[in-house]
């Protein structure tokens, strides 16, 4: 299964997903742009990011807070990093308010993203603030001195509410 996502206006996102009616496309708004977010065997965007899931758990909703956190991976790096994924303990699945994860390969250049979807924002930040969390996190979080071998340039992290057409 692949994912792929594409940024623009919400008015051009509107017409893809027109175009696209057996597509079940999902919207994810921040302050200053709109990503259209698909899964699927093939890739339905012409100037979209495309990626391999590597591991998921739950169903990504059409409601929710959504964090990407995107990292940037060696190429020697990338089975570490998998396994590390696919190891996991699953704390952020236990929360409250978690609603589905995607870790995903890229299928051009070196940044996976780790998908999460919340509730709300607050789901978010009572996973951010837990013991879980920090066990997660304690070898390669955000609070870790040195940086995982396997990272390949700093990680960023990007916030988005879901929307629906007709929503404002």
């Amino acid at each position: 299964m692949k994912v792929s996502m594409t940024n623009g206006t919400l008015n051009y996102l509107a017409k893809l997903d027109k175009e696209h009616p057996e597509a079940s496309l999902l919207f994810m708004q921040d302050e200053d742009k709109t990503l259209a977010y698909y899964e699927g065997d093939t890739s339905i965007f012409e100037e979209g990011r495309d990626y391999e899931i590597v591991d998921a758990v739950g169903e990504i909703q059409n409601s929710g807070f959504v964090v990407m956190n995107n990292i940037p991976v060696s190429h020697e790096g990338r089975p570490v990093f998998e396994d590390r994924f696919k190891n996991r303990e699953g704390g952020v699945e236990k929360m409250d308010g978690f609603q589905a994860i995607r870790i995903l390969r890229p299928l051009q250049g070196n940044t996976y993203v780790v998908l999460t979807q919340w509730r709300n924002e607050q789901s978010f930040e009572n996973w951010k603030n837990s013991q879980s969390f920090e066990k997660a996190h304690k070898n390669s979080g955000p609070n870790h001195e040195k940086k995982p071998s396997f990272m390949d340039g700093q990680p960023y992290i990007t916030q988005y509410s879901m929307v629906q057409f007709g929503e404002e």
